[in-house]
């Protein structure tokens, strides 16, 4: 299951047959095409305007729609999916993942943010505590941050040594390679944002009392080492962009261009077909018989202060 080069077409899989419905009816499955954009054509680059609420919107909608339609098909052929989002503070991955997942059911999709390696941890293999979430057939594993720290900020803020460091970038593309191997679905996106734009953000966040959680210590810190980050980010790059699993870079100052784009990219790496049920006819509702409700005054309820 290697995800093919952008320059590959997409090709459908062939047609199974699909799981009978309630009714005894077999759903017919139809080939999915991903929604192209109706409202900004052209080369992409930084001079374009950003996009606005309502386009984002319109947008937004039909991609959702598709990703239900992958996560219907992810299930039904037990696939194995793993997504990784990387990039600098700010650059937007929280926002691309919580719009990524929401229209998702959360018992087939994941998403991975694991935090200081305790002291039990730090002795074990590298790569252990994140194998652990790696998914099961069916699932859909998103990973907020993830086995590149060691290849990011432990390595720019000195919390790994260096036979550590080297270390992982010899085992990364192998034990990437198992991944593929056993069947795993392995995605990777770098978002890239610029030095203004994520000044810009990181002020937004000092003067939002409800974004002020998300300015780190660390992220202040970052903010001091844009070079030694830039100089990590293209290493750990030239070391783990392997064919079994690319990377992909996201243009991520325009928040809302980033999303669509990586949504769209998704949706055109992992070919899949619409199992969406049909909608049911639901039946009329029984009466209620001799039942009566309790008295209100029985029972608490919140004031309607709004």
């Amino acid at each position: 299951m290697t995800p093919e080069p952008d320059s590959q077409p997409i090709l459908l899989p062939s047609t199974p047959e699909a799981k009978p419905m309630a009714k005894g009816k077999k759903k017919r499955l139809k080939a999915t095409g991903i929604p192209k954009p109706t409202f900004f054509p052209g080369q992409p680059g930084p001079k374009r305007r950003k996009l606005s609420q309502k386009d984002y919107e319109r947008e937004l909608f039909p991609l959702k729609v598709e990703l239900v339609k992958l996560q219907y098909w992810v299930k039904h052929k037990g696939l194995k999916v793993v997504i990784i989002f990387e990039g600098r503070d700010a650059a937007g991955k929280g926002g691309m993942i919580t719009t990524l997942t929401q229209p998702l059911n959360p018992r087939g999709c994941r998403v991975v943010a694991l935090g200081v390696p305790s002291d039990r941890e730090q002795t074990q293999w590298y790569f252990q505590r994140y194998v652990a979430h790696l998914p099961a057939a069916g699932e859909i594993v998103i990973f907020d941050r993830s086995w590149y720290n060691r290849a990011g900020v432990e390595k720019v803020m000195g919390f790994c040594t260096e036979e550590e460091y080297q270390e992982f970038m010899r085992s990364c593309p192998e034990f990437e390679r198992m991944l593929v191997r056993s069947d795993i679905i392995l995605l990777k996106y770098w978002f890239s944002v610029s030095d203004d734009e994520q000044e810009r953000r990181f002020q937004k966040r000092v003067n939002d009392p409800l974004k002020r959680w998300k300015l780190s210590p660390m992220d202040i810190e970052s903010r001091n080492r844009w070079v030694e980050y830039s100089q990590a980010k293209d290493t750990m790059l030239a070391h783990t962009n392997i064919p079994e699993a690319p990377w992909f870079t996201v243009e991520a100052d325009d928040k809302r261009r980033a999303r669509l784009n990586c949504i769209h990219h998704i949706l055109s790496k992992i070919p899949y077909e619409d199992l969406i049920p049909e909608a049911v006819e639901l039946p009329p509702r029984k009466e209620g018989g001799h039942y009566q409700r309790p008295p209100r005054n029985e029972q608490f309820y919140v004031p309607q202060v709004y």
